[in-house]
């Protein structure tokens, strides 16, 4: 939702909208003439979205090479796919865009369906239509249990049969790739990791309130930001972290 980066778009806080984001991207591919392919991902409850079939017939009238992803994990914040959708399959939404499902829950399955999709995309055949079935172990946000629409039992049942991490690991142990003793050795280093981060993130200071302003636009001079009331706009202290961390003494983290 609230990561942006280079070759990746971000999320989108109203539901469903990255949809036509997504032909928008591709349609700059094919104008650029780049050979190349854009996925755009929606939950099953986004689905129903009248935008995604708008975007959807654009993408075909002009053959953009443009993936549009649904991520079915069952339950559209805590409405069951059966009570929200008419037709829950949605791979085949897109009508006249053709669409495959997709194990979501296979590694394996999503890595090779996701190199067919680009490309037949990059092939110049238009849009495609992909659905990944998969399920949500937790509940929607903080304030959703995840457990008044569903039993724990059904949970357990999907960890126990289902699990992609513990389904793969069986499959490269059973292919002698590698060794029980190997993967918990990364398992350990993964959790010695993880609790080294979480550790100096609790441990760190709160940055100043300076911090607010950084980060608000790419190469610019310091802009004027607006505050919440007309005597509250303030000149950009500091245009991005990097610059406001080695100000306050700590040393910005290079990726």
């Amino acid at each position: 939702m609230h990561m942006y980066d280079r070759n990746f778009f971000g999320g989108n806080g109203i539901v469903g909208a990255q949809q036509p984001l997504g032909a928008g991207v591709a349609f700059a591919m094919k104008y650029r003439k780049q050979k190349n392919s854009c996925f755009a991902l929606y939950g099953d409850g986004a689905a129903n979205q009248g935008q995604l079939y708008e975007a959807t017939n654009m993408a075909k009238l002009w053959d953009l090479p443009c993936v549009f992803i649904c991520e079915n994990n069952g339950f559209g914040m805590g409405t069951s796919a059966d009570r929200s959708s008419a037709s829950t399959d949605y791979y085949t939404r897109g009508d006249y865009v053709p669409g495959i499902w997709v194990d979501a829950m296979d590694i394996l399955s999503v890595r090779e369906a996701t190199r067919f999709a680009k490309e037949y995309c990059n092939s110049g055949k238009g849009p495609l239509m992909m659905e990944l079935a998969t399920y949500r172990y937790s509940g929607h946000s903080m304030s959703d249990p995840g457990t008044s629409y569903r039993t724990r039992d059904e949970i357990q049942e999907v960890r126990k049969t289902r699990d992609p991490i513990t389904g793969f690991k069986d499959k490269i142990i059973t292919a002698e790739l590698a060794t029980e003793e190997e993967l918990k050795e990364i398992d350990k280093s993964v959790r010695k990791e993880v609790e080294e981060a979480v550790q100096k993130a609790t441990a760190d200071d709160v940055l100043p309130n300076e911090a607010l302003y950084a980060d608000i636009y790419h190469n610019t001079e310091a802009q004027l930001v607006r505050g919440v009331t007309v005597d509250e706009n303030i000149i950009q202290p500091f245009v991005n972290s990097s610059e406001l961390l080695r100000n306050i003494g700590r040393q910005p983290k290079v990726h």
